[in-house]
């Protein structure tokens, strides 16, 4: 069934409202009460930092009085288009919410949202393969009100949208996590989609056609740093024809760790890897799945699946989702400015960390991690230190009612965590999917108390 309530009906939630309940909750704590460790009961509390914002509470949603998610004390939310609501442009909202970019216009803030769905009709126009699933929806959000406000279908017709890109041009780089074809069209690349209006369905070939998971974006250069989702990936970056033009072409190009083959695999926090290099790979658009191939045979660095990538802090931040030596992920922090690469993060086990996968740099400089593990997903803060504590816990079971949405009436506790983006003048909104059933949201509050 459709839902009853369109898709912009939210409740009248003001930004001035939720911040004055932010500061009540918080008045005459004290600030070491506030970091009190995240997780005070878990076998793993000695590890979380005293960085975080205390331990994690019951939140209830300001549009639909559902209890979705746990936050510390002082901060609130707001659910937006859930999968199936209908749109300002009059579709359903897809499915599979993922990566998100968010841009300041005005005084609203654009939001596009990746969708990592699977062959199928495409779900707007313009569409690249009228038989791609995937595709691109963008939000508006008035961050004064604490409410959105309209949303539209911006491509359509690619596959497996996971991650992505802001770029300091003002757009979305949106990524496809898979190399295949349908119905004889080629997927397995990177397009870019503007925060107002629709997005151009032509591939950028230049960039590689891989397994992509994100990208990220030095505004000095203007060179994007793309991860690549596989057991044995390597890392890329694409140096632009013109920076900030990339459908001019350019160069791809594969990380590499001294003058042999080097696997990072099981490497541990802290690890240095001093200055790296840069192959060139000759054929970045092959008939077969074979670019890290090529890169490798050229001495490129090994590692194990890449997932989210952000620029922040003057730096490069990548994720794997099952390195290090327990296998539960990394942190990677690249400076583009001198090439030189760590190991800021490995989770020593998974009640601290599991399978870390989108990720984004607060404006205050701490880092989010979404989690993409078994069991209760978390989303994660990380300074740039590499403590880490926890923000948020997904709460999302429905098997009770499900506030008249037009979704199963399950139990997603276990799905992932996608799409952490802040607002980017002042970073008072987080932007956060839930991606099974497909929700996004809103949460602000009292983030100079912590690390984010």
């Amino acid at each position: 069934m459709t839902s009853t309530t369109p898709a912009h009906d939210t409740a009248g939630l003001g930004r001035r409202s939720l911040l004055r309940g932010a500061a009540a909750g918080a008045a005459g704590i004290p600030f070491a009460a506030l970091a009190t460790r995240a997780a005070a009961a878990s076998p793993a509390s000695s590890v979380f930092s005293d960085a975080g914002y205390g331990p994690l509470r019951p939140a209830v949603d300001q549009a639909t009085g559902l209890q979705l998610i746990s936050l510390p004390r002082g901060f609130e939310y707001v659910s937006y288009g859930w999968t199936n609501d209908l749109m300002t442009d009059g579709t359903p909202t897809p499915s599979a919410h993922d990566g998100m970019g968010a841009y300041r216009i005005g005084d609203k803030v654009h939001i596009v949202r990746n969708h990592e769905r699977n062959p199928a009709a495409a779900f707007t126009q313009p569409a690249y393969n009228p038989l791609g699933g995937g595709g691109t929806t963008t939000l508006v959000f008035d961050p004064e009100a604490g409410q959105f406000t309209e949303s539209w279908g911006s491509l359509g017709g690619t596959s497996r949208n996971c991650a992505g890109g802001v770029t300091p041009w003002g757009t979305w780089l949106t990524c496809e996590e898979t190399f295949s074809e349908t119905g004889g069209v080629r997927h397995g690349y990177v397009f870019e989609v503007p925060p107002t209006g629709k997005g151009d369905p032509t591939p950028y070939k230049a960039m590689g056609r891989f397994n992509h998971e994100a990208a990220a974006i030095d505004p000095a250069t203007g060179i994007v740093y793309e991860t690549e989702d596989r057991g044995d990936a390597s890392m890329y970056r694409f140096v632009p024809t013109t920076p900030g033009r990339l459908s001019d072409g350019g160069r791809l190009q594969a990380l590499r760790i001294g003058s042999t083959k080097v696997d990072t695999r099981r490497d541990g926090s802290g690890t240095s890897y001093g200055t790296v290099g840069w192959v060139d790979i000759d054929e970045p658009d092959p008939a077969t799945d074979t670019v890290r191939y090529e890169a490798q045979g050229k001495g490129a660095a090994v590692f194990s699946r890449l997932e989210g990538a952000w620029y922040g802090n003057d730096r490069i931040y990548v994720i794997t989702t099952d390195g290090g030596p327990e296998r539960n992920g990394q942190v990677f922090e690249l400076d583009p400015a001198t090439d030189e690469l760590r190991v800021l993060f490995a989770s020593p086990g998974p009640e601290v960390l599991n399978a870390p996968d989108n990720m984004c740099v607060s404006p205050r400089g701490g880092l989010v991690l979404c989690e993409d593990g078994g069991g209760t997903e978390y989303v994660h803060g990380l300074t740039v230190e590499g403590e880490i504590f926890r923000f948020a816990s997904n709460d999302v079971d429905l098997r009770g009612g499900t506030a008249g949405k037009s979704v199963a009436p399950n139990d997603y506790r276990g799905s992932e965590w996608a799409g952490a983006v802040f607002e980017p003048t002042n970073g008072s909104w987080l932007f956060l999917n839930i991606q099974s059933p497909g929700i996004t949201l809103a949460i602000t509050g009292p983030w100079r108390q912590g690390a984010l």
